[in-house]
């Protein structure tokens, strides 16, 4: 392979014209990286916020943090772990997986088992890697719980929604249309809101008998932070763990009193995965359930490199269900 590969890379925030196909150098391996020849990519919120600047990266950038493909090059430090023709993933990386070839460090990825694609790999890591540590460390999931999951049928919430069934927990999802619905219970939702034309907040007491859920997991940020809280129950807790609709800001403690000695947290995936250890035992809690065909990957959309504008227009502008990916053959 020549050192020059394809890439995605921004030399300013902005909409989705910003992104620029490039060619680029990919340099030997530093000690503790190795060089990973790309299969596919996955495509994530994040990587917008990125591009229009809500997150900071210096510029030019490459984007992306989730892919899978083959070891190519292993550097000195890294061979106690990797070896040239080991399949591996990551969701967890510095930025720049829109690219067919890259440099991570060894340490944020995970050896990939050979009953699953590199391109459920890369729709699956940063999204499954999150349900992981909402469902299993955040808030750690026993059974029997009713919970409610915003934006049910996305990529993150079909996941969740096959997950929970897996952990016999009753997960509500929110949806915006009776596609989504059906798409949502199809993968294991125990119930649908349709947000568009139902109350949440109405419906989730409905469902729960007047009892509130015990956990809200938030991925939707500013539009549904108040209905959110709205369907805690006392001391309950609300996981706010993305911005699709913007970043939740002016939060007021005293409304968390107000509503019943709410708990609120903000996690990241990095603060769950921390270490080589963290990040494989994560990663084979999820590729164990997807190899027991616990959890399918559903990826309906896929695109090649030189349409990465489209592809994050699609994304923002909720046309996507389940997940996207970059196929970089």
């Amino acid at each position: 392979m020549s050192n020059l590969v394809k890439a995605i890379q921004i030399e300013e925030n902005g909409g989705p014209e910003v992104l620029k196909l490039v060619e680029i150098e990919v340099p030997a391996p530093g000690e503790n990286e190795i060089t990973i020849r790309q299969h596919a990519a996955g495509l994530n919120f994040i990587d917008i916020y990125f591009r229009t600047g809500l997150y900071k990266s210096a510029l030019p950038t490459g984007l992306g943090f989730e892919g899978a493909g083959e070891v190519i090059a292993v550097g000195k430090k890294a061979a106690k772990r990797f070896k040239k023709g080991d399949r591996v993933a990551y969701g967890q990386s510095p930025i720049g997986a829109y690219a067919q070839a890259r440099n991570v460090p060894a340490a944020q990825v995970v050896h990939l088992p050979k009953g699953i694609s590199y391109e459920e790999a890369a729709a699956m890591m940063l999204k499954g890697l999150t349900v992981q540590y909402l469902f299993r460390q955040t808030y750690r999931l026993q059974g029997g719980e009713t919970i409610l999951f915003h934006a049910a049928a996305g990529g993150v919430g079909l996941i969740a929604c096959q997950w929970a069934k897996a952990l016999r927990v009753k997960l509500i999802g929110t949806v915006s249309s009776p596609e989504k619905a059906a798409l949502a219970k199809e993968h294991g939702a125990w119930a649908v809101i349709d947000y568009s034309k139902e109350n949440v907040a109405e419906r989730v007491l409905e469902l729960t008998k007047g009892k509130k859920v015990p956990v809200v997991y938030d991925g939707v940020g500013k539009d549904t932070w108040m209905t959110s809280l709205d369907c805690l129950q006392p001391r309950g807790l609300m996981v706010s763990y993305g911005n699709a609709s913007g970043a939740v800001d002016g939060v007021n403690l005293g409304v968390l009193a107000a509503k019943g000695s709410l708990y609120v947290t903000r996690p990241s995936l990095a603060a769950h995965v921390g270490t080589p250890e963290k990040m494989q035992a994560a990663a084979d809690e999820l590729f164990d359930l997807v190899l027991k065909k616990k959890i399918k990957m559903r990826i309906d959309q896929r695109y090649p490199l030189e349409q990465a504008a489209e592809a994050q227009a699609a994304l923002a502008a909720r046309q996507t269900t389940g997940a996207t990916i970059f196929t970089l053959e």
